[in-house]
């Protein structure tokens, strides 16, 4: 169990860092320049495909631990 959490953790840490920056325009805020701060972008392909991968290592990583302290 703990080397099952050991490897989503990794894989989580390295999905994380492997994702497109969505806080690029974070700096706007500070700057005033917030014209299409709040424009919907869709994600397409990759992106997509990164997030759910996060989202599913996320909640993997999430079940494991309950299911651990449980133990």
């Amino acid at each position: 169990m703990q080397i099952a959490l050991l490897i989503i953790s990794i894989l989580l840490i390295v999905i994380v860092l492997l994702q497109s920056g969505k806080a690029e325009s974070a700096a706007q805020i500070l700057s005033g320049n917030s014209t299409d701060l709040f424009k919907n972008r869709k994600e397409r392909g990759s992106e997509l495909f990164i997030t759910r991968i996060t989202m599913l290592l996320g909640a993997a990583f999430f079940i494991i631990c309950l299911v651990s302290s449980f133990m």
